[in-house]
Parts: structure tokens; sequence; C-alpha cells
């Protein structure tokens, strides 16, 4: 383990974890609480520990980025579920199968995208996707195949929770807290980005309209992809008819249907995109 450059003169918390290690082997090293505190994963995984746990995943992913010199990115929503194109004879339905079209816009679109975050040497515009399958590889290959690095914000589930083989190494994050995640999702995006999907896509979509709605976040260029499908599954007209949204709230996010398209909407943006 290499240890990081001093900037104090008292002695490091990483020398203490490997001391520790060389203790003789008694019942009182054996002990639980023996184990430094912040060594010890029992001791963090308790009830009581859960603001220190928000603390730790909100700050881990901040460092590593702050460290990779990354200042914004371009956010991927999208369905798990949705195959590439080459794989769509295994989706479990024929709606499912004809939405694998938007595998290779995500696909190209993150491509295209990637090549420009080239031009800041990858601290730009940065493909960041929830690091699984479906959409999600779709982003984070198009970044991969443009050369460049891409974010994947996976997290702990019982099932699809392994990052796909596209996302950069020491930019896969895994998470345990939704909110948290979601937090990341937004805090550097000056692009969203969405694409079908399930449930984790509405839920992301619709958090990040309502912080957008309500002044919690600044407006961004927020692209929905493929009018049909999002006109289908949400009535937007209706809402604004029921006054439960107002009618400027439709004009939050674009409908886009290609990643031509969704470039040259982020393009033609008129406010500030960071």
């Amino acid at each position: 383990m290499t240890d990081e450059p001093r900037t104090h003169p008292l002695r490091d918390s990483k020398q203490d974890v490997r001391t520790a290690r060389k203790v003789p082997d008694t019942p009182q090293t054996r002990a639980p609480a023996y184990r430094l505190a912040f060594a010890d994963a029992d001791f963090l995984t308790r009830e009581e520990l859960r603001p220190v746990r928000l603390q730790l995943e909100l700050l881990k992913p901040q460092l590593v980025m702050d460290e990779r010199g990354i200042t914004s990115t371009i956010v991927l929503f999208g369905g798990a579920r949705i195959p590439d194109p080459a794989r769509r004879d295994t989706a479990r339905t024929p709606e499912l199968a004809a939405l694998s079209q938007y595998y290779d816009e995500a696909r190209r679109f993150a491509r295209i995208m990637t090549e420009r975050s080239l031009q800041s040497y990858g601290r730009e515009g940065v493909i960041c996707t929830g690091g699984g399958p479906g959409v999600m590889e779709a982003g984070n290959r198009g970044a991969d195949e443009a050369g460049g690095q891409s974010i994947g914000l996976n997290i702990v589930l019982p099932h699809e929770q392994a990052p796909n083989v596209y996302v950069t190494p020491d930019l896969s994050f895994n998470f345990h807290y939704f909110a948290i995640r979601k937090m990341h999702f937004l805090m550097r995006a000056k692009a969203i980005c969405v694409f079908p999907g399930g449930f984790g896509t509405m839920d992301e979509m619709f958090e990040s309209l309502t912080l957008i709605q309500t002044g919690r976040m600044k407006r961004v260029p927020f692209l929905l992809f493929g009018r049909a499908w999002w006109e289908k599954v949400v009535n937007w007209r209706a809402l604004a008819e029921a006054g439960v949204i107002a009618d400027h709230d439709l004009d939050l996010f674009s409908f886009v249907e290609t990643a031509e398209e969704a470039v040259a909407a982020i393009d033609g943006w008129p406010g500030e995109v960071r």
C-alpha cells in the first residue's frame, strides 16, 4: 500500500491499521471492542451509524471525481432490460425487443459526447450512467468506444447490481442509499437524457424534474428519447389540464428521437450550460 503524502506530523491512520494486524493473538485482541472503529465493518454497519454511512457514501465519489478533475457530466437514465439489438431475440416481450433501438441511440450519443469531452481531457461532459445493463451499458460502451472515461453509479440490489464491463474501473462506484446515488447523478449534470425504462427510470426522471420545477436545481437540457413511448406511458397534457402542474412545466423537457437530435438540442440550449 502506498501512503499518501503527509500533511501533518501525527501518526497516519493507515499505519495504525497495518500495525493492528500484527498484534499478538489473544482473547483481548480478538474481541470486537479492540478493533479500530474506522476499520470495523460490524461497527460501521450498526443502526446508529447510518448518519456516518450517509456522509461516507456522499464523500467517497465526490473525492474521487474531484481528484480526477471531473467538473460536469452528461447523465443517461434508461431501462436495464432494454437489450443490445444484437441480442434482441432474448427480450421477454416483442415491445421490449422493439425498444432495442434506444440501446443504439444511447451508445451513439455517448460516443459523440465523449469525443467532445476528450477535448477537455475528459474533465467536462463525462457520461454518467447507473452502471448496470441495458441503456446504462450502452452509454458506458459508447464512451469506451470513443476512448474516453465514463462513470457508473451502481447500487446493491437483489439482481442486476453488477457493473457493466464498459464503466471506467476507477469511476465505478457502488451505493447502498438510493438518495445519495441520485444526488451524485445530479450534482455535476449539465444535461439529462432519459430513455424508455421502468420504475427506476421513472423515479430518476420525476425526481430530477421535481428539483428543476421547484427551483432546487438549475435548468439544464432535459431530453426524453422517444416521444411516442413517453406520451403513451405518461399523459403529460392531462397533468397540465388538471392543474396539478402548470402549462409552462411542460417546457422543462423536450422530446428527441436520435443521438444527433439530442446533440443539436444541447448545442441549441438557450440557457447557461456548465
